[in-house]
């Protein structure tokens, strides 16, 4: 019964606070326990990652509600992050350029090495892991 009250209240703290260590030593547990818990209770684990979320989306709010407060005051890079994330035109922005010209022939392998290496750049290679866009 006592495992039962401290999972439910560990859940309406992740819900105020999504860190999981902060939340188990306000309630005095360990993270083992916790993660026992999880391990133990699919289900326990479905409403902990349903808090945690619900969590991080309290402080998403709280913290643009303190970017608005900072833009307010005229704090530039306040006002910066703000164009940067929420405006294209103030994105930042990748420009490729050049000449193309058609041509029937293969490609080299160095040719292929080099535009192989354009596209991980540019992010769009599907098979390199750190190109992935997100």
């Amino acid at each position: 019964m006592k495992t039962e009250k401290e999972k439910k209240f560990l859940i309406e703290q992740l819900k105020k606070t999504p860190i999981i260590q902060i939340v188990c030593e306000k309630l005095g547990i360990s993270r083992a326990s916790y993660y026992r818990w999880r391990k133990e209770d699919k289900e326990f684990a479905k409403v902990a990652d349903e808090a945690i979320t619900e969590g991080e989306m309290l402080i998403s709010d709280l913290s643009e509600t303190q970017l608005i407060n900072l833009i307010r005051d005229k704090n530039f890079p306040a006002i910066q992050l703000w164009l940067k994330t929420h405006n294209p035109k103030y994105g930042n922005k990748v420009e490729v350029s050049g000449n193309l010209t058609y041509s029937n022939e293969e490609l080299t392998p160095e040719q292929a090495n080099v535009i192989k290496q354009a596209l991980r750049l540019a992010s769009f290679d599907k098979n390199d892991e750190k190109g992935k866009r997100k």
